[in-house]
């Protein structure tokens, strides 16, 4: 019983910090500006005090979609008038969005779901307000870039999100042959009817034994992380109707030892059909991971053998 007792009492106290904070975050003067207020991705308990008193608080309430939003609302009891802000209507809001600041009020914008500005439309309004003269808040909180990163087991001490790849396959792949050198984790977006395909041309650019992982779903009740090599991972998707939006994590180069011999990168040369020297030479860099200038001087010798 008194194990129970002590449980009970503990969680009253902290019922009773929460609500006094959250108390104290309500009663608090906001300060004129534009709030970027993340919200959660997925479990709605996610939310944090500071977020749900800007919501409450702010003179002016701007999301994507109000029906999606209003979920948000509802859940902790926020009657608020919802404004829409999106691509399709972002260059008629954001005069009326710096008029509003120009009058001293308080505007936030939140996301469908994470932290404004990431895969989300607001990077020009935020440049148009700050280039006005008008302060700019961000609100931080929720992220699926750093919850796929966190809890991948890939390295988190240096990484790139490169958000939604292009949806054709030549786009796709040159853009991921930019991407080679990163010295981080790449991490990407991904819509569930692609994640294959998408699965497939990083096997194709990064080599098929790299390390990577597919989260889905994070922080809902079906939130799944699958950990793997590339070609693993593709093999998995290929098989699978995935459900949600994806975050795709791929291993930094220095994390897939590669021991490359000449026959193989001559090889790969040959192959390669298609572009300049340079784009030729830049696409089996990426793909074998291994040093540009043995591609190169490999390279000059092959090509040359063609010509002659």
């Amino acid at each position: 019983m008194t194990g129970t007792s002590d449980a009970t009492s503990h969680d009253e106290l902290l019922l009773r910090a929460v609500g006094r904070e959250l108390a104290e975050l309500l009663v608090r003067p906001l300060a004129a500006g534009l709030y970027l207020v993340a919200t959660p991705i997925g479990h709605l308990g996610d939310v944090t005090l500071r977020a749900l008193a800007i919501m409450a608080r702010s003179d002016v309430l701007y999301c994507e979609d109000t029906r999606h939003s209003r979920k948000l609302l509802d859940r902790y009891s926020i009657r608020r008038p919802l404004r829409r802000y999106h691509e399709h209507n972002a260059g008629l809001e954001r005069p009326m969005i710096l008029a509003e600041l120009s009058q001293g009020r308080s505007v936030a914008l939140i996301s469908d779901a994470g932290t404004p500005l990431v895969s989300d439309p607001g990077f020009k309004l935020v440049r148009a307000a700050l280039d006005a003269g008008f302060r700019a808040f961000s609100v931080p909180g929720p992220s699926a870039v750093l919850a796929g990163l966190t809890a991948s087991g890939l390295p988190s001490d240096c990484f790139t999100f490169a958000g939604f790849l292009p949806v054709k396959t030549g786009q796709r792949l040159e853009r991921l042959r930019e991407l080679a050198e990163s010295s981080g984790t790449l991490i990407f977006f991904e819509a569930p009817a692609r994640v294959a395909a998408t699965l497939a041309a990083l096997g194709e650019v990064f080599g098929p034994g790299t390390p990577a992982a597919v989260a889905r779903e994070l922080t809902k009740l079906h939130e799944e992380m699958r950990t793997g090599s590339l070609a693993e991972l593709h093999a998995w998707a290929d098989a699978q109707s995935i459900r949600g939006e994806a975050v795709i994590l791929v291993a930094p180069a220095r994390h897939t030892p590669k021991d490359t011999t000449d026959e193989e990168i001559t090889q790969a040369l040959e192959g390669e059909k298609a572009g300049s020297l340079r784009d030729r030479v830049d696409a089996v860099t990426a793909r074998l991971r291994t040093q540009r200038k043995r591609v190169y001087d490999l390279a000059l010798h092959v090509y040359e053998d063609r010509q002659t």
